[in-house]
């Protein structure tokens, strides 16, 4: 059937003639063709692999070119792969815009729905990355998991040390730093005397060696020694989990970069923090963009990695920057009924990058630069969760056109920034006055 054949039904126009609607679950897949296709028009396949191939040339048979199924779980992602081995497009469709749609409810019927919405062009396809961006972003989730899993650990190792009031967090900085785990294992290999423990200490830490000496005297019980061993072992276990799920980031960052221009340039890192990759992945990222986007003002190099694995290196898929801030649910939730702007309504969604904007943002507040000036400007006006998203957004413009555009980060200077801001303000004064029948005269 050709698809430039104009179909109507109704006062609907059938964008989609050749679509298929699949409603997802864990052991079953319904699947709904148009009735004219097969009989019956709706059938049921298991989930083994066996029964997606099935699925999908049964489809083939029916001569459908697109699909459409919710996003449920992890129960789709199979089924689009072997979907997209065969040809066919697949529209993987947020739940929340079914349901706004809404109809009868049963699996049967949810197929049958899913299928006449594509049909007529009422679905929007989620974003869904290549299968390199698909390898790396399942690498850098899996990773931030160890890294929540890893400062965990540490959270109970300072609970063990509280629980048998010994204060070291109070006079070090970080407990898993040098001294901290000189300490710790000293502690552990059945040390006792605060004196012998103090020594351990780096000759660089601030605290006074008494004060270091007090803080090592406490009440030392086997069952909170007990918690401490566990939870100081399952942290190194964790450390080196992450270390491993490192070189696998490098080996899938290796492999496509040998098909990138730009392999010989090679740019020095600014790691900041603990939470640091064990490879130069500022250099790799500037070779596969073209740009380096850890110069942008708060984004480190985990969260540029992260960032990259969530949208990809291919901005065309967002025609605008608006419509990019929009995805990443950074754009004003504006809502406008009879003329006048109603109160934001917070949205519920998440955004994995978007969160990382956020983040990056949050790290502004205090920054001698023209971002943090705008920040704290807009936090005096309107609270410090709206001049996060609002930072959080301009960080996402400026990456967006470092990348599309190919340009370097070239950032305002806080003069520049000032006048503009005071010809900005003075202006809307002006404007105010004329309305009001008056006029400014410089003083």
């Amino acid at each position: 059937m050709e698809k430039s054949r104009s179909l109507t039904q109704g006062d609907f126009q059938i964008v989609h003639p050749n679509a298929a609607g699949i409603d997802v679950a864990s052991q079953m897949h319904y699947v709904a063709v148009p009735p004219s296709r097969d009989q019956p028009s709706v059938r049921k396949f298991g989930s083994f692999t066996q029964d997606l191939h099935d699925l999908a040339r049964w489809l083939k048979k029916c001569q459908i070119d697109t699909v459409a199924m919710e996003s449920t779980g992890i129960y789709w992602i199979q089924l689009y792969l072997i979907l997209e081995e065969y040809g066919i497009e697949v529209f993987l469709v947020n739940a929340r815009h079914i349901k706004n749609v809404s109809g009868r409810k049963s699996d049967v019927q949810d197929c049958q729905w899913i299928q006449q919405l594509h049909s007529f062009g009422l679905l929007n396809a989620s974003f869904q990355p290549d299968l390199y961006g698909r390898e790396l972003r399942t690498y850098m989730r899996h990773r931030k998991n160890l890294t929540e899993s890893y400062a965990m650990q540490v959270q109970l190792m300072q609970k063990a040390f509280e629980q048998m009031n010994i204060k070291l967090h109070n006079v070090i900085s970080d407990i898993t730093g040098k001294s901290g785990i000189s300490i710790m294992e000293a502690i552990l290999q059945g040390e006792r005397n605060a004196r012998q423990l103090a020594l351990l200490a780096d000759p660089r830490v601030k605290a006074p060696q008494e004060e270091i000496i007090k803080s090592l005297q406490g009440c030392w019980r086997d069952e909170n020694l007990f918690e401490l061993r566990q939870a100081y072992e399952l942290y190194l276990i964790f450390k080196q989990k992450i270390k491993e799920c490192d070189n696998q980031i490098e080996l899938t960052l290796q492999r496509h970069q040998n098909s990138s221009s730009n392999q010989d340039q090679v740019i020095n890192r600014k790691p900041r923090g603990k939470n640091t990759f064990g490879f130069n992945a500022t250099s790799y990222l500037k070779k596969i963009l073209g740009v380096d986007i850890t110069e942008i003002f708060g984004i480190s190099e985990v969260s540029a990695m992260q960032i990259i694995s969530e949208i990809g290196i291919d901005m065309s898929k967002w025609d605008t920057p608006k419509h990019f801030v929009s995805w990443l649910n950074l754009a004003p939730n504006n809502r406008i009924s009879g003329g006048k702007l109603l109160k934001p309504k917070k949205d519920k969604k998440k955004n994995k990058a978007g969160q990382s904007f956020l983040i990056a943002a949050s790290t502004l507040q205090r920054s001698n630069h023209w971002l943090g000036v705008s920040m704290r400007r807009v936090k005096a006006k309107h609270g410090a969760p709206v001049a996060v998203k609002a930072t959080a957004r301009k960080l996402a413009i400026i990456l967006y056109q470092m990348i599309k555009k190919q340009i370097c980060f070239n950032p305002l200077p806080i003069d520049t920034y000032n006048q503009l801001f005071k010809e900005r303000k003075l202006k809307y004064i002006k404007n105010q006055a004329s309305m009001l029948g008056f006029q400014l005269i410089p003083s």
